[in-house]
C-alpha cells in the first residue's frame, strides 16, 4: 500500500503544484516580459509539455486510488467519507481538465497557428479561469485527503 499511496500523492503534487506554478508564477512573469504573440506561443508549448504529465498523473491517480479502494479496503462501502469526497472532487477535476484540453486548449493552438492572437488571448483567459477553479478544488482535495480521517 505504501507504493500506491506514494504514487497517488506524487501524482497529485505534480498536477496541483504544476497548476499553481503556471498560474501564480509563470503567467505573471510572461505577461511582464513577452508580447502577446510570443506569450501565446509560450503557453502552447508549456501546455503541450504539462498536459502530457497531467494525463500521466490522472492515470496514476485513478489506478492507484481504485487499487487501494478495491484491493485493500474491499470497495467503496468500506472507506471513510473523506475518501468519497476526495474521489468525487477528483472526478470533477478530471472533467474540468478534459474540457480545458479538448476545447479551449485546442482553440488556443489553432489561433496561434493562424495568428489570430485576439482569439488566442480569449482562449487563454478561459483556460486561466478553469485552471484557477481546478487549483481551488485541488487544494480542498489535498486538505480533505490528508486531514479528513481525523475529523
Amino acid at each position: 500500500m505504501s507504493v500506491s499511496i506514494a504514487l497517488h500523492l506524487l501524482s497529485a503534487i505534480l498536477w496541483v503544484g504544476g497548476m499553481i506554478f503556471a498560474h501564480m508564477m509563470l503567467r505573471p512573469a510572461a505577461v511582464k516580459v513577452l508580447e502577446p504573440p510570443l506569450r501565446l506561443n509560450l503557453w502552447v508549448q508549456v501546455f503541450k509539455n504539462f498536459f502530457l504529465w497531467v494525463w500521466i498523473a490522472i492515470i496514476t491517480l485513478l489506478a492507484s486510488g481504485y487499487w487501494m479502494v478495491f484491493s485493500i479496503f474491499g470497495g467503496f462501502s468500506n472507506i471513510g467519507m473523506h475518501v468519497h469526497i476526495m474521489h468525487g472532487l477528483g472526478i470533477v477535476m478530471i472533467l474540468v481538465f478534459m474540457h480545458v484540453f479538448f476545447v479551449p486548449y485546442r482553440k488556443l493552438r489553432h489561433a496561434v497557428i493562424v495568428e489570430d492572437f485576439q482569439e488566442g488571448a480569449a482562449q487563454l483567459a478561459k483556460i486561466r479561469k478553469l485552471v484557477g477553479t481546478n487549483i481551488l478544488i485541488g487544494l480542498v482535495v489535498s486538505v480533505v485527503a490528508s486531514a479528513g480521517r481525523y475529523v
